[in-house]
């Protein structure tokens, strides 16, 4: 998803993300600005009874992105808190400041104890080392030049903690569907080659489970092929092994990705010689996976690939055809309308139509819009049935007819939206290297919020889908024409493609397209002859809290779910309270661009949706 050379002007407008404070809390778009996100020291706990004269122990909520070298907080606090739903992810930071180099052994807790002997088990506790990463290029006029938190190593080995210098551990916790609601508590045991630390962690458990699969769609791009070469593997056990540790990473995440079963495609013979012309296809292999997949995982969306269309993007394109035969020959005809025929009716057989969609092109200008016109007109009268989705909004000069429009989020309009939604259209949105500040972006070198509050805005626009173009782009073709990129050291997204030439590094953006990781072993990827890493990938912050965005969501719907199903047994007053929770408040978001960066103020409207939520799951 390349929202590139059409939007030129809006990413040379960098406007500043904030800097100020607004009763206590940062904000995004309104005042001039006092620093980049990684040097705000205004938030974290002290826990004083675990910190010595050597080493500063303290903790903070995940949204923040602990800057290397900001001081140890003053506030204190001698717990840890948290709180979730069933079949909820949540995390905190724990801090270690030491005054001398120290080692990280190791870090561990015995899982959770908590009312009448309930237990949440240690397996469903995660522990993972912040690792920093130079930005030398910062993306725009938020970011700086300086060690910026991303990756989300897991423990294999000790690490350094370098003296006067913050090693933040991400310690995220699992709390399974049908969990008995109430306090939890458990200690988190952290090992130096000086000693270890015991530190309280308190978890509130709410009396309700977040559905298994999303009500909010997703789309994300996967490369197999990039992960493949990084993890150097050759055999096919090998890449559907590999391709499970991701789609795990996915599924924890509440993302789906474009193509569920890469390594297994649907096969199509054409027969333009046939009376009538027509396609055999074969989903037998496909099948087999998607079941296998969409049952495990639990995916939402998956995109269903159609031949002969044509395609390409603002930059270029290529015609429709089908075994030498263009659009308007009758033989394309009769060739496309049994092919897309039969993948309507597999479709529906499975009970996937509705999961399905068909993206075949991707951001079009002016000068596309008969093109693509013609090719949804030929999708809805042969394959109505079949999802029409477009990487751009509707407007007067595109007639085309399309069943998902997703613009990229400055381009969304939500008059026109309504309107559109009243004829039975749908919305989805996305962003990539667009757009940047002021608005919600998912670059490294931006506060730690954005992708959280950007999921609150989907909400707030009855956005019914989110799309991103890659999740593992680690290196660029163009960029690393002989070698291949490692994402730790560089962060940085390089163009690929839009006639840049090979060798010619071009910015994208610190972390555009890439949300996971391969595993600290598989940077040297483009070494042969090295065993395979059958490993899984390596997670971010920016991929973490993209899921809580996405859990919002979800306890959002979920509240909306139960209003309406008490609607009758409610008093107007107690309707009035739950419909204004389902509003999103301007604490949050006031505009596109005008938003907090504080995660303690989410994390309250969060806290009283979760008690509306048990409110009405108790007038059973």
């Amino acid at each position: 998803m390349r929202w590139f050379m059409r939007h030129v002007m809006v990413l040379l407008y960098s406007a500043l993300i904030v800097g100020t404070f607004s009763e206590g809390h940062l904000w995004a778009g309104d005042h001039e600005p006092t620093g980049a996100a990684i040097d705000w020291d205004h938030y974290g706990y002290l826990l004083p009874s675990q910190s010595t004269e050597h080493l500063k122990v303290w903790w903070c909520e995940a949204g923040w992105k602990v800057g290397r070298s900001r001081p140890v907080p003053t506030a204190g606090s001698e717990v840890v808190t948290l709180s979730a739903a069933g079949n909820d992810w949540e995390a905190i930071q724990i801090v270690l400041t030491p005054s001398e180099e120290l080692r990280l052994l190791s870090v561990r807790c015995e899982g959770f104890r908590g009312p009448a002997e309930a237990e949440i088990p240690a397996s469903n506790v995660r522990f993972y080392w912040v690792y920093y990463h130079w930005v030398e290029n910062p993306t725009d006029k938020t970011g700086k030049k300086a060690w910026w938190p991303d990756a989300l190593p897991h423990f294999d080995k000790p690490i350094v903690c370098r003296a006067q210098e913050n090693q933040p551990i991400w310690m995220v916790v699992y709390v399974p569907v049908g969990a008995r609601p109430g306090g939890y508590c458990t200690t988190v045991t952290i090992e130096t080659d000086r000693g270890k630390v015991e530190i309280p962690v308190e978890l509130r458990v709410w009396g309700f489970s977040l559905p298994e699969r999303n009500h909010l769609e997703t789309a994300f791009g996967f490369d197999p092929g990039l992960a493949f070469r990084y993890h150097r593997v050759a055999t096919d056990a090998d890449r559907r092994a590999l391709l499970d540790l991701y789609w795990q990473a996915f599924a924890e995440h509440r993302i789906s990705p474009f193509n569920p079963a890469p390594l297994d495609p649907i096969r199509v013979q054409f027969f333009p010689d046939a009376d009538p012309p027509r396609a055999d296809v074969d989903f037998s292999a496909w099948q087999r996976e998607m079941t296998r997949v969409m049952e495990r995982f639990r995916f939402t969306n998956f995109v269903i690939p159609v031949q002969g269309m044509g395609g390409g993007t603002f930059h270029a394109r290529y015609d429709p055809e089908i075994r030498g035969f263009g659009e308007n020959t009758p033989q394309y005809q009769a060739m496309f309308s049994s092919y897309v025929g039969q993948l309507e009716a597999f479709l529906a057989r499975q009970g996937w139509l509705k999961m399905a969609y068909v993206y075949w092109f991707d951001e079009p200008e002016p000068k596309d819009y008969e093109f693509v016109t013609k090719g949804m007109e030929r999708l809805k009268k042969y394959a109505p049935g079949l999802q029409r989705m477009l990487t751009e909004e509707p407007n007067e000069k595109l007639l085309a007819p399309v069943d998902i429009w997703c613009p990229i989020t400055p381009n969304y309009d939500h008059e026109i939206a309504e309107k559109r939604r009243r004829q039975g259209e749908r919305f989805w949105w996305y962003i990539c290297t667009g757009p940047r500040a002021p608005y919600c972006t998912l670059f490294i070198d931006h506060p730690g919020t954005e992708l959280q509050v950007w999921l609150w805005q989907t909400w707030q626009r009855s956005i019914a889908g989110i799309l991103v173009w890659q999740t593992n782009y680690w290196t660029s073709p163009t960029a690393f024409p002989d070698s291949l990129q490692n994402p730790y050291e560089d962060p940085m997204s390089y163009v690929s493609g839009y006639s840049t030439p090979v060798g010619v590094k071009r910015h994208w953006g610190n972390g555009d397209g890439r949300f996971l990781y391969p595993p600290l072993s598989a940077v040297c990827g483009q070494t042969t002859g090295e065993a395979p890493v059958l490993e899984p990938p390596v997670s971010s912050i920016r991929f973490e809290m993209l899921r809580e965005g996405i859990e919002d969501y979800e306890m959002l719907y979920l509240l909306r779910q139960l209003l309406e199903g008490r609607r009758p047994r409610l008093t107007p007053e107690k309707i009035r309270h739950y419909e204004s929770l389902l509003e999103v408040p301007a604490e949050i978001t006031r505009s596109m661009t005008s938003f907090t960066l504080d995660p303690r103020v989410i994390l309250k409207r969060r806290a009283e949706v979760a008690a509306a939520i048990e409110e009405l799951w108790g007038t059973d």
